[in-house]
């Protein structure tokens, strides 16, 4: 796609420039250690520092609080990237402000934190990237357009002796010496496969006729979820119970996704089912199928994200369920790191549950997993709306409102 532009190597090495003038460095940028040698001092255990567990973040961001004493050990700006407002409505409805959230409990100040969105540009991620650093960046949180272009910020940011964090999407070919936070994402796609196949059961869907329909191939959550729904399909593939009809060049653009599907909707009219990667793709979908005639709970399609149109299409039988990953909990997991790392202070272990494998270094990336939650109209009530991720008003207006009545949301 036009938007995911590589960052030039005049641009890196403008980055480098620049950042090296701004903070002290090693020369270890992209080095294999695993930890942070390229930060000016390497993190250190603290026996004052609390043990904050993954699993202990809570709605109310209470856990935050524990970290007041370490934000005020600590020093620098951390600055987040965002990637843009399209391929999902998440990064400004939720990211942006649970980390905010996330940050001032903790007791950081407004110019301690930064928070940027680079609107679909890789090369205004990467001047944001530049100004962070030059402004005194301790630590950066990236959320990368692509690959390359989220390496190449890292790896400059590195040099700096910044440390990295690779923040939802992993980034591929970054310093081997860096976090990753994130949910499961192989457990989502699990999710969206397992969802799917009781969909298919529920809704009495004969002979299932299956496009998959998968997120940008360079985002390395789409392959990761991708895993995990093709991992429980290729029972039902094999023997004989679906048929997998296409599996189309993946996108996370809706225009794009509605597209393809009109397109492999003419070449295969049979088609009567499709693994749909997110919530806004699923919309495109359901918005062809609702335009052709096509009755709720008779075609499944599935989605993420637990956005508004989504949560709505689950409601009224156009969308199977819905992986809701509680963004409040990713952004805090991601905040709390991020305060362990301007504090020089490693993190516990309780925090940093799991690796995450980086394919092109054949790396193993230290990682915070946080729990995704598969939503249908039989839990909706008792997730994203006990939580406050949607309101009940935004929720059930219009025809969605009888919808909601039977699902016991009021």
């Amino acid at each position: 796609m036009s938007r995911r532009r590589l960052v030039s190597t005049a641009a890196v090495l403008a980055v480098s420039g620049l950042a090296l003038t701004a903070c002290s460095s090693s020369s270890s940028g992209g080095s294999s250690s695993s930890t942070s040698s390229s930060m000016s001092e390497s993190p250190s255990m603290s026996a004052s520092a609390p043990a904050i567990d993954a699993g202990s973040f809570t709605a109310d961001f209470s856990v935050m609080k524990q970290l007041t004493d370490l934000a005020a050990q600590g020093s620098g700006l951390v600055g987040v990237l965002l990637p843009d407002t399209t391929t999902s409505t998440r990064y400004v409805q939720y990211d942006a402000p649970y980390l905010k959230q996330a940050f001032e409990a903790a007791g950081l100040s407004a110019d301690q934190f930064k928070i940027d969105n680079a609107n679909g540009s890789a090369s205004t991620m990467q001047t944001q990237a530049e100004a962070d650093i030059n402004a005194g960046a301790s630590v950066l949180l990236v959320d990368p357009l692509d690959p390359g272009s989220g390496a190449a910020i890292e790896n400059a940011a590195k040099d700096a002796g910044v440390a990295v964090i690779d923040y939802d999407r992993l980034v591929t070919g970054g310093p081997a010496d860096r976090y990753y936070v994130s949910f499961d994402n192989v457990k989502v796609g699990t999710l969206i496969g397992q969802g799917f196949v009781q969909c298919v059961q529920d809704w009495g869907v004969q002979s299932p006729q299956v496009l998959i329909m998968d997120g940008d191939p360079t985002d390395n959550n789409a392959t990761l979820f991708a895993q995990g729904y093709t991992d429980v399909l290729k029972t039902e593939f094999d023997n004989g119970t679906y048929t997998k009809v296409a599996e189309p060049a993946g996108t996370w653009d809706p225009q794009t996704a509605a597209t393809t599907f009109e397109q492999q909707l003419t070449a295969h009219p049979e088609i009567n089912a499709a693994i749909t990667p997110n919530d806004d793709n699923a919309n495109a979908v359901i918005s062809i199928l609702k335009s052709n005639g096509v009755a709720a709970k008779t075609f499944p399609t599935t989605g993420q994200d637990a956005s508004l149109p989504g949560l709505q299409n689950v409601l009224t039988g156009y969308q199977c369920g819905t992986v809701y990953k509680p963004i409040y909990l990713e952004a805090q997991a991601a905040a709390a790191l991020a305060i362990y790392l301007r504090a020089g202070v490693t993190p516990p272990d309780s925090l940093v549950n799991s690796t995450t494998t980086d394919t092109t270094l054949n790396a193993d990336i230290p990682s915070v997993y946080t729990t995704p939650i598969w939503v249908t109209p039989s839990n909706m009530a008792d997730t994203v709306v006990k939580d406050g991720a949607v309101t009940v008003a935004d929720l059930c207006a219009g025809d969605v409102a009888q919808a909601c009545t039977d699902a016991g949301i009021s």
